[in-house]
């Protein structure tokens, strides 16, 4: 038995009593539309349409390094009753707090051109529209999804959820019409890259997996739903969000995969560069029911995903500096840098992938304070991290830490 958290500014809970590990699903499967974001869409196209199977282990490792990010987040919000960015500012010095708040925003800011140009994309092929219009569009629905999130946090969980169901029917339908070469797939397992393009890629497809503004969400879900007052109550939640967190980042990496799978059977060799030429290539290769649920998927997508990015904002806001902007203005904010883009006409499809590896550069400033936290018995009591599993995540960090440096050289070179 657990207990909701009282009603404290913002975005929590009444109070109410429910049992059973089900009712206790639901916030992993709000963080999972990151790691299914326009953006995905974007960097998996490019990396199965330019090189076939090779990059499957990026989105295997990426999926593995997500569910123990997210575990941890989880873990956090449980243990401390806080998000990761008030963790911060309740432990450490306020100009580390303000620099890490900026860069957060460069990360939520990076998030939103993903998704509102995914929508804007979507939109465009689906009905012709301008991209700019299309991009409005996407924040306004976007925006009306958020009003969901009121006293209670499931219908926004249910939408969330019935959003990634409409992009997993899309990405299996294509998937079964253009099959897999299952050796060629499994060669894909081993890590390997084919020049600095396919490092680019990599960094982008792992910018798009594990995503900071994520990793800021889940915990503020998990520290704002329940109370759990005894240690045995304590375990119980955590092991509900272990499930959670485990069915939920399956379920993306698996719509990942599919759709590296998708370009690599159906668009390898076609010089696919754009995810219109995408879109128009997989109604050559399988039908126009293909394209047309390829679409719906991406609009799909953009839609929860643009959501879910300005819920992100907000905590970062609230946790890093304890303010509180209208959700309508904080929209605004960070919906005009992907407006500017689409009305100036950068190709879109290259905005996303470099903002996919934007991401990829704030992952360490959200992954470092996290690790560093769930080790500290004095912050987690008796739910700080276990050895193993601190080094784990320390190896995680490291890899995306050295992924980012190469990436730099390659791009200076």
């Amino acid at each position: 038995m657990f207990q909701r958290r009282s009603r404290r500014p913002g975005l929590l809970q009444p109070q109410a009593r429910v049992s059973g590990p089900w009712p206790l699903l639901g916030p992993a499967f709000v963080t999972a539309i990151a790691y299914v974001d326009p953006g995905n869409f974007a960097t998996n196209i490019s990396a199965g349409s330019a090189y076939g199977y090779l990059l499957v282990w990026v989105i295997l490792v990426s999926n593995i390094m997500a569910m123990l990010i997210q575990y941890l987040s989880a873990k956090a919000g449980i243990a401390t009753g806080q998000s990761l960015p008030e963790m911060c500012r309740e432990h450490w010095p306020r100009p580390v707090v303000r620099g890490l708040w900026v860069q957060a925003e460069g990360v939520a800011i990076a998030t939103d051109l993903a998704e509102v140009v995914g929508g804007a994309l979507a939109l465009k092929l689906l009905f012709d529209l301008p991209l700019l219009v299309g991009g409005t569009i996407t924040a306004v629905v976007a925006f009306a999804l958020l009003g969901l999130h009121g006293r209670n946090q499931r219908p926004f969980e249910a939408a969330i959820t019935g959003l990634l169901l409409v992009i997993l029917v899309g990405f299996l339908y294509d998937l079964v019409l253009g099959g897999l070469q299952p050796l060629a797939l499994a060669a894909g397992v081993v890590p390997q890259f084919d020049g600095a393009d396919s490092i680019v890629l990599a960094a982008g497809m792992l910018g798009a997996t594990v995503m900071p503004h994520a990793i800021y969400l889940h915990g503020s879900l998990t520290s704002r739903r329940y109370v759990a007052d005894t240690e045995d109550e304590r375990r119980s939640l955590l092991s509900s969000q272990r499930t959670d967190v485990v069915v939920a980042m399956t379920v993306a990496g698996l719509m990942n995969l599919t759709l590296l799978v998708i370009a690599a059977s159906s668009l390898s060799g076609q010089g696919i560069e754009t995810i219109e030429e995408a879109h128009a290539g997989l109604g050559v290769a399988l039908g126009s029911t293909a394209a047309l649920l390829f679409a719906l998927s991406l609009l799909a997508s953009g839609f929860a995903a643009s959501s879910v990015g300005t819920l992100s904002g907000q905590i970062i806001m609230e946790g890093f500096l304890r303010r509180r902007i209208p959700l309508t203005l904080r929209r605004l904010i960070t919906l005009a840098p992907a407006l500017g883009v689409l009305a100036i006409g950068v190709d879109p499809t290259r905005a996303l992938i470099l903002s996919q590896v934007v991401l990829s550069f704030g992952i360490p400033f959200a992954l470092v304070p996290l690790v560093l936290f769930t080790r500290r018995r004095d912050v987690m009591g008796s739910l700080v991290n276990r050895r193993l599993t601190t080094v784990a995540a320390a190896v995680v960090a490291a890899v995306i830490i050295a992924l980012n440096v190469v990436l730099l050289v390659q791009l200076a070179g």
